[in-house]
C-alpha cells in the first residue's frame, strides 16, 4: 500500500530533555495505526509532529510525498482545517459555543457559508448520536457527549487523515468504545487514514497495526505489530 505519511529520523527535545530520538515510520493510505507505549515515551509529541502542530528539531515528515515539516505555520494550519482532522483527549471544545457551533467552526474558518457549515455540523452530530445536544454548551454535556462532538468537529471537513491523541483517555469504558466504534466506522467507510495515540491495549486493538515507542524511539520488538 502507498504511504500517505512518512517520518524519517524525527527528533524533538524540550529544552535539554529529548522527547523523540530519531523516529522513522510509514503510515499507509487508509490504514489505522496505533502508536503505543508507556507514559512519557514521546507518543503525543510524535503525533503533534506528524500533524504539523509542532516542527521536529531534526529529520523530516512527508505527507503524500511532500515535505510537511518545512511548510509555514499558515500552510500547516490550512491542512489541519481541510485535509487533517485532530481529536484530543479532552475534546478541547470552545466552552462559549454550542455543540453545533463547535462542529461548524472548522468549516466557517475555511470560508463556508454559515448555512452550509451548520447544516453539515447538524448532520454529523446526528450521525454520531448526539443531535440532542446540538444547542448545549460543553459544560452541559457528559464527557462522552463532548468527545463525540469533538469527533464530529474532526470529521466535518471530511479529512483524508485523522490524528487522535488518547481519544478515550478521559472516558469510561462504554463511552470510549462508542467513540472508537464511530471513529473506526467512519474511517473504514470513507478510507480515512487514522493515526491513534493510546496507552490502552483495548483501544489499540481497533487498529490495523501497532508501533510501540519507548524512551522516544521505536521499540524494534514492537515495530509493525499486525492486528
Amino acid at each position: 500500500m502507498t504511504a500517505v505519511l512518512q517520518a524519517r529520523d524525527v527528533a524533538r527535545s524540550y529544552g535539554a530533555t529529548p522527547a523523540l530520538r530519531g523516529v522513522s515510520l510509514d503510515v499507509a493510505d487508509g490504514e489505522i495505526l496505533a502508536v503505543t507505549g508507556p507514559s512519557g515515551c514521546g507518543k503525543s509529541t510524535l503525533l503533534h509532529c506528524l500533524a504539523g502542530i509542532i516542527r521536529p528539531d531534526a529529520g523530516e515528515i512527508r505527507y503524500r510525498g511532500e515535505r510537511l515539516d518545512t511548510r509555514s505555520e499558515a500552510d500547516r494550519s490550512r491542512l489541519r482545517r481541510t485535509e487533517f482532522g485532530v481529536l484530543f483527549q479532552f475534546g478541547q471544545l470552545v466552552a462559549e459555543l454550542t455543540a453545533a457551533q463547535n462542529v461548524a467552526l472548522p468549516l466557517l474558518l475555511a470560508g463556508a457559508t454559515r448555512r452550509n457549515a451548520h447544516g453539515a455540523a447538524e448532520s454529523w452530530l446526528e450521525r454520531l448520536g448526539v443531535a440532542g445536544v446540538a444547542g448545549a454548551r460543553p459544560g452541559e454535556m457528559s464527557g462522552g457527549q463532548q468527545q463525540r462532538c469533538a469527533l464530529a468537529r474532526a470529521l466535518v471537513t471530511e479529512p483524508r487523515l485523522v490524528f487522535a491523541d488518547e481519544p478515550t483517555g478521559a472516558l469510561d469504558t462504554l463511552a470510549g468504545e462508542q467513540v472508537m466504534g464511530q471513529l473506526v466506522g467512519v474511517a473504514r467507510e470513507r478510507s480515512v487514514t487514522v493515526v491513534l495515540v493510546t496507552h490502552s491495549g483495548r483501544v489499540a486493538g481497533y487498529a490495523d497495526r501497532e508501533v510501540v515507542l519507548r524512551d522516544g524511539a521505536v521499540d524494534p520488538a514492537g515495530l509493525g505489530i499486525a492486528r
